[in-house]
């Protein structure tokens, strides 16, 4: 006979809720209360709403029916754990401790004969001894049913000593009724059925319409947990694995399991090897495009950790506190647990991975999550507007956590969802591999041809770099030019990595190709080698913001910044002012320029913080007050035609010459031509930029060689140029770690002493030595200052365990205050980082409590005890409501602040006595301030005559 005990109007909290169970075998009464720690799919509506919740209990012993007064017993409290909870060292006590008053009461001696002694109790916990009791139940039931006393014995030594939750499977339960019998006496006896024990009920098939407790780690993904991802692709065979992966998928629509990508990211995150991160998403991409080819584009999108391009407008707009309370939910943290986690691991992926792990038991089955259900979800919350829409996206998220599988799934969820994947596979390393994945595999039913894995093991490294490098080029180039996988993806699926691509997913208007990037130069005189007999254009580079201009043949206009973000909105003075710059004949047009703020009466450039105070959207060209002027730089694409394969010399004279200049609205930037032997010219038309309050010159090669190659031999006979200086850029060690933290620069090496040909064409994603940026603040001979460290913050992802950034003041020498100057955290080496966090550790004599005699209008997460001086490069000073440095001197309302703050070096030889004062920031600020802008008159005029 089974009871269906329910506990009734009662408001069930999402976190924690606890049952009650009794019952009476033999005329005494068992109590057990069990803790559900996710209670997410028990509604908790309000207090006036009625809650039931079903536990089928069956009871392997005579029993007597309760009685009313067994009910009514009072509910006994239960503490709640916390998430540090350590248990007590007081010996535990057994049950027939806890009932012997009772037993002694009712005089009902059959409970004390059953149980051990006390020293053998306290070896059981609580769990240990329900499956011992449910074992002896189970042993009393065989024998009851004449069954051999052997397999009986063998049946209750499995069920004492296994630690798994399930049940064994070599026993049949009894049927058994579901609901009393009318009429039934109280104290009739009936037939014992066996208990259902809750902790052993996992994968036992339950009444649908009863709660049970469930695993929260049910039918784990063990097929997808044993594939090689990180073997070499050329021995990786998918179809070893398909077959057994499509039967596991087939409960779930077909659709590859989440569990796929994530077993991918723990493998990619436990190697920093570049060659071993492509070599695991390519074998991951093969195996998606021959078992489930519609499921890779929502797991090229959640391998690169966004969801749509840059130019659409889709983001996911989740704050922490989302993730927090899902966690809270879910995982039945507190906030106090929370915190402690979150500040051991500083990663949101991390705390959740910690608090999935602890859980063990869950009251609604995880439903595993798949590739297309996960990446539509996300779709979902970046689509929620309106109102209502914090509450959804908040469903969402829950859902997310909860039905994530086991804590590495929790992880790279939360992870996900915070836009923070650190699995160190950056964009241009999904390119490499989606072009060697299609190299190597076909979805059933596509014609494009694929290379044999057994002619290209026969292959040297070399000769193999020489196969993938096509590819690896031409799939680059096309997202270059159209940087949309929605686009690439299919295309691929469709044709193969084929000469048709850059066809179809080439450029196009009004979708904005990534721009060129310069290479870094620390000053003139390597620029001047590098640049060594060839011809080159100086431009200004303007303190402002790059933008993109598209204007097609009806007069529609659309602006991309640098990061192919849509500016449109944020400037309709230049929307309106484009139609007015076409010459005659130009119908369609792609160019690029900077757009600065300047006095539009004298055309006097303003400062980068005057134009970033323009609204972002909704500007209305009324109620622009920051005026702007568009200085054009390049042109693209024209009238129908790419010119990125155009030399830069061609390229800037259509602009100058189809385009019509207004003064102080739209113009070229300023420019000379020039060559490695004009180097005092180089030298003062730098200086001139500086003094207009630019941010340093451009330097751009103006013509292709006649014959790249024949040069390049030449150079090789030639007498070996002095290898500049290496540059952080430049070295093996350094790459490795921009790949690792997920920058993209491109990383050029130089073989064998040759120098590669620099071309004058226009490369879309590329940072190369045929640009070239000199900017002030990478000038050995600008300004410094020294300044005091004065408290900092704890650090997020990879510095979660270091100070970063760190606070910083200069001294006020007539009040003897340290006024805040600027937040740093760039210039740091993670070895300084280390020996700055054992300096400065917590509990130790250098942390104190906030000092009275520091001037900040914030609250570090810790104050350092001045004691040290620091010299720091920026680029420029700044006027600031936050930082008080100076403050008085200035301005009467604001301080003065560092723009792009660098350390350079720890002053040994300074005291914190000795540090630069306020009145030192302030006449740098002047002297930033009196430099007199060149009239236009006064600069050298272009070689061109333009």
């Amino acid at each position: 006979m089974v009871y269906k005990i329910a506990q009734k109007h009662i408001h069930y909290p999402r976190d924690a809720s606890s049952l009650l169970i009794r019952s009476c075998p033999n005329g005494a009464v068992f109590t057990s209360t069990l803790m559900f720690r996710d209670c997410a799919s028990v509604p908790a509506t309000g207090k006036s709403t009625s809650a039931w919740l079903l536990l089928e209990i069956g009871f392997a012993l005579n029993y007597t029916k309760p009685t009313t007064n067994d009910w009514a017993m009072s509910t006994p409290n239960k503490r709640r754990k916390t998430n540090g909870f350590q248990p007590s060292e007081k010996s535990v006590r057994g049950l027939d401790f806890f009932f012997g008053k009772q037993n002694g009461k009712s005089g009902s001696r059959d409970v004390g004969k059953e149980t051990k002694e006390q020293g053998e109790e306290e070896q059981l916990t609580d769990e240990q001894l329900a499956r011992k009791l449910q074992a002896e139940w189970d042993q009393q039931d065989l024998a009851a049913n004449n069954r051999p006393t052997a397999e009986a014995e063998q049946g209750t030594e499995k069920r004492i000593v296994s630690e798994q939750p399930e049940l064994s499977p070599e026993k049949e339960e009894p049927s058994v009724p579901t609901d009393d019998k009318e009429g039934e006496a109280p104290g009739e006896e009936q037939p014992k059925p066996a208990l259902k024990n809750a902790f052993a009920a996992f994968g036992q098939k339950q009444d649908k319409n009863t709660l049970s407790l469930q695993s929260a780690s049910t039918d784990e993904d063990t097929i997808t947990q044993t594939i090689p991802f990180d073997e070499r692709p050329l021995t990786f065979d998918p179809s070893k694995y398909i077959p057994d992966l499509q039967r596991s998928w087939a409960s779930d629509g077909g659709n590859s399991t989440y569990a796929l990508l994530v077993r991918c990211f723990v493998l990619v995150n436990s190697t920093t090897s570049r060659i071993k991160i492509v070599d695991t998403l390519v074998n991951l991409l093969r195996l998606i495009i021959e078992s489930d080819p519609s499921s890779l584009l929502p797991a090229v999108w959640l391998a690169t950790n966004s969801i749509s391009p840059p130019y659409i407008d889709l983001e996911l707009g989740l704050g922490g506190s989302a993730i927090s309370k899902a966690l809270k939910k879910v995982c039945g943290l507190d906030n106090a647990g929370l915190r402690t986690l979150y500040n051991k691991y500083g990663d949101a992926g991390d705390v959740a991975f910690e608090a999935k792990k602890r859980q063990s038991m869950t009251l609604r089955k995880p439903k595993p999550l798949t590739i297309k259900s996960a990446f539509d979800s996300l779709v979902k919350i970046a689509n929620a507007k309106g109102q209502g829409s914090v509450e959804s996206k908040q469903r969402i998220v829950e859902r997310l956590v909860q039905d994530a599988r086991g804590a590495e799934e929790s992880r790279y969820i939360v992870r996900t969802l915070v836009q923070h994947l650190r699995i160190g596979a950056v964009k241009t390393t999904m390119l490499i591999a989606l072009s060697r994945a299609f190299l190597l595999s076909r979805p059933s039913g596509a014609e494009f041809p694929i290379r044999a894995q057994d002619e290209l093991r026969k292959l040297s490294k070399q000769e193999l770099a020489e196969v993938w490098a096509p590819g690896e080029e031409l799939v680059k180039a096309c997202f270059a030019r159209r940087p949309n996988y929605n686009d690439l993806v299919p295309t691929l699926l469709e044709i193969g990595v084929s000469d048709e691509l850059l066809l179809r997913c080439g450029l196009a208007m009004h979708i904005p190709l990534r721009p060129m990037l310069g290479g870094i130069t620390r000053d003139l005189g390597e620029l001047l080698t590098k640049l060594q007999d060839r011809d080159f254009s100086c431009e200004y580079k303007y303190d402002g913001q790059r933008a993109q201009v598209h204007c097609d043949e009806k007069g529609k206009v659309t602006i991309f910044s640098r990061h192919l973000e849509v500016m449109t909105d944020k400037y309709p003075d230049l929307v309106h002012l484009v139609p007015q710059i076409r010459g005659e004949g130009v119908s369609s047009f792609i160019l690029e320029g900077e757009v600065v703020a300047v006095d539009r009466e004298t055309g006097d450039l303003k400062p980068f913080q005057v134009l970033a105070n323009r609204a972002r959207k909704d500007v209305v060209i009324q109620s622009v007050k920051v005026d702007v002027c568009l200085f054009a730089f390049d042109l693209m694409y024209l009238n129908g035609e790419e010119l990125l394969n155009r030399p830069f010399r061609e390229r800037r004279s259509l602009l100058r010459s189809l385009f019509v200049e207004i003064p102080h609205t739209f113009t070229w930037v300023k420019s000379i031509d020039a060559t490695s032997a004009d180097s005092e010219a180089v030298s003062e038309f730098f200086k001139s930029a500086l003094d207009i309050k630019c941010e340093g010159i451009m330097v751009k090669v103006l013509d292709n060689l006649p014959n790249p190659d024949l040069q390049a031999d030449m150079d090789e006979e030639a007498t070996p140029v002095p290898k500049p200086p290496p540059t952080p850029s430049k070295t093996k060690k350094k790459a490795k770690s921009k790949i690792k933290a997920g920058e993209e620069e491109a990383v050029e090496e130089k073989k064998g002493g040759r120098r590669k040909a620099l071309l004058a064409t226009y490369e879309p994603d590329k940072r190369l030595d045929s640009w070239l940026k000199v900017k002030k603040d990478y000038n050995t001979t600008a300004d410094t200052i020294d300044l005091i460290p004065i408290g900092a913050w704890h650090g997020n992802g990879r510095k979660a365990k270091w100070w970063s950034p760190i606070l910083l003041a200069c001294r006020n020498p007539e009040t003897g205050s340290l006024e805040a100057v600027t937040k740093c955290m760039s210039g740091f080496t993670d070895a300084f980082y280390k020996a700055n966090k054992e300096k400065y550790d917590e509990g130790s004599n250098n942390l104190i409590s906030r000092p009275g005699f520091v001037e900040y209008n914030g609250e570090p997460a810790v104050w350092f005890e001045p004691q040290e001086v620091w010299e720091m490069a920026f680029a420029d000073i700044t006027l600031s409501p936050t930082y008080t440095a100076a403050i008085g001197l200035v301005s009467e309302e604001r301080g003065l602040s560092l723009r792009f703050p660098r350390f350079l070096r720890v002053r040994d030889d300074k005291s914190i006595d000795e540090a630069s004062t306020s009145d030192f920031l302030a006449g740098l600020y002047r002297k930033q301030e009196a430099r007199a802008p060149v009239k236009e008159a006064d600069g050298a005029e272009d070689d061109d005559g333009d």
